[in-house]
């Protein structure tokens, strides 16, 4: 399947985006983070002057990039902190970035990476190959108190930690030279050199991990356990932490940064975290752009001339199930739960125009398609009929759900919550509404094992592989779903050591189908992210990744 938003662009005033969602069916649609001026730009300075401010839609649960898995925490780190592989952004493929090259041993297990030189961490520590080293070995190696309830990049790309070697992908590093860094690995990982790209493998300064007692988490701020280094990370991107306070963060340019520095000098994220309020700062100044624009805040910015900039779908909203719930281990039952919901009348209104329903886990961009995955359509009769079969007695089923924030897989999350609980209400379900404040570790509280029936979630993809969904989701174990396969796993684990090609996308397709057989959740839509700017932005580097650096932003004389 080819993407069909590559090579073209869209930076459009609001009004004009506002035309194209009146289009039923149609959408402007966005490529992977190509920079193009929608107008006369002041060009880029040889020394930053400018200040950019950026409304986001919730507090970052911490700046240590490993230990988060956050839009929100990640969207600052990435302007701090690079790893070795960076994101191509027309393609998303994968990129140099601290690593120039890399190549690959004939049997897929040892990669040697040749590493940028001339780079310096913020502290002043060169970054080199024992830098690399020290990071992966901190990886493999944290400490199970570090790790918290919820399921880490690191686990999730590399399977396990050191304290169970016979399950970790990761196997060693060597510094074989000063710029050249050997990783060795137990398998064949196809997904390793994308996975690399995502924020959490970003390189901090090893003098700073120890400086700042990166893996004990013995500090607390809004009640997220966080080490120090969370507070004071250390990496070699175009800025660096300037101050952290409250619902404020603010960042500087590096002046010694390697690459090309832009203009902005300064950048300030403000906490805003609802709509209406980053809403109210675009069109009173007093910030320059804010993301997940929702579908109420489109008319607003058309009337007051802003603009609209959006990405390609690469993100996932799902109810989850927990199978550890009394009788939700029952097939019949998570089956009724599919056919209740109506996908049609849920993204009615909710979502941006382009947004499409989902039937699996992987989004289009992937091309891992299948019409033998099965779908569930809306039949409230057959779910009644299932919900007999299974024996319901009208248990009440507590359902979760966020509050307070914004996500680009859940723009709304109460108005989503009210519309899926009155379809599942109508089948016949006895749905008990759990509100959680987003800031309350909502992450985490679904998560873990709990009195917990259903919950309204969703993962934003990092990088370019299948594997970045399913393998995130359902590559182990998880108290989220309490799903036990072992013919899925074992599916998941072949799939992960086939190269790109016919055979992986077959090997993700039969997992695609598995998947929906069982119903360990019911994948509801990949929803379209927009972001909205102010006139003053000249081009903004837009990613379905995310992977947006603002040192390539462009701003307008003002």
């Amino acid at each position: 399947m080819t993407d069909s938003g590559i090579g073209r662009r869209s930076f459009l005033r609001a009004g004009a985006l506002l035309g194209a969602l009146a289009i039923a069916g149609c959408t402007a649609t966005e490529p992977d983070g190509e920079l193009t001026p929608s107008g006369s730009a002041s060009g880029t300075p040889s020394t930053p002057n400018a200040t950019f401010t950026f409304a986001t839609a919730a507090r970052p649960a911490g700046l240590d990039p490993a230990l988060v898995t956050d839009t929100e925490s990640h969207r600052i780190t990435r302007q701090i902190l690079e790893g070795l592989v960076g994101v191509d952004p027309l393609t998303s493929a994968p990129t140099p970035l601290l690593a120039e090259s890399w190549t690959q041993s004939e049997d897929g297990r040892t990669y040697t990476f040749k590493l940028r030189r001339g780079v310096t961490f913020h502290d002043g520590e060169p970054f080199n190959a024992a830098a690399v080293c020290a990071n992966f070995d901190r990886w493999f190696n944290l400490p199970a108190s570090a790790r918290g309830s919820g399921h880490l990049a690191y686990e999730a790309v590399f399977n396990a930690y050191s304290d169970s070697p016979a399950l970790a992908v990761y196997k060693s590093s060597t510094a074989v030279d000063e710029h050249t860094v050997s990783i060795e690995l137990a398998t064949r990982l196809a997904a390793f050199i994308p996975a690399l790209a995502s924020p959490e493998f970003a390189m901090s300064s090893p003098a700073a991990l120890q400086r700042f007692s990166a893996d004990a988490l013995n500090g607390d701020r809004d009640g997220q356990k966080m080490s120090e280094y969370a507070s004071h990370p250390v990496g070699t991107g175009p800025f660096v932490l300037e101050s952290w306070e409250g619902d404020e963060v603010r960042l500087a340019s590096y002046p010694d940064y390697w690459g090309e520095r832009g203009q902005t000098a300064a950048i300030v994220f403000k906490v805003m975290t609802s709509p209406a309020s980053r809403l109210r700062a675009l069109k009173s100044g007093e910030v320059d752009g804010y993301d997940l624009v929702t579908v109420s805040d489109v008319d607003d910015l058309a009337r007051n001339g802003m603009q609209i900039l959006q990405r390609d779908p690469y993100s996932i909203m799902y109810l989850g199930i927990n199978q550890a719930f009394p009788g939700l281990d029952n097939i019949k039952m998570r089956q009724a739960i599919a056919h209740a919901i109506d996908k049609d009348a849920l993204l009615d209104g909710l979502f941006l125009n382009g947004t499409k329903q989902a039937n699996q886990f992987v989004p289009e961009k992937l091309g891992v398609s299948s019409g033998s995955v099965t779908s569930y359509g809306y039949d409230p009769e057959r779910a009644a009929e299932l919900l007999k079969e299974a024996g319901y007695d009208g248990a009440e089923l507590p359902f979760h759900y966020p509050r307070h924030v914004t996500r680009a897989y859940l723009p709304t999350p109460e108005r989503v919550y009210a519309e899926l609980s009155r379809q599942l209400t109508a089948a016949g379900l006895n749905i008990k509404p759990v509100p959680v404040e987003w800031s309350d570790d909502y992450v985490q509280s679904v998560q873990r094992s709990g009195d917990r029936a259903l919950h309204l979630f969703g993962i934003s993809g990092t990088y370019d592989d299948p594997d970045n969904f399913v393998g995130s989701l359902f590559g182990s174990y998880t108290e989220e779903f309490a799903y036990d396969d072992a013919q899925l796993l074992s599916k998941i684990d072949r799939a992960r050591t086939l190269e790109s090609g016919p055979e992986q996308t077959e090997a993700y397709t039969a997992i695609s189908d598995r998947i929906s057989t069982r119903v360990p959740a019911v994948p509801l839509a990949f929803p379209i992210s927009a972001l909205a700017l102010s006139p003053r932005v000249a081009a903004y580097p837009t990613s379905p990744l995310l992977n947006e650096v603002f040192n390539r932003i462009e701003l307008r004389e003002q």
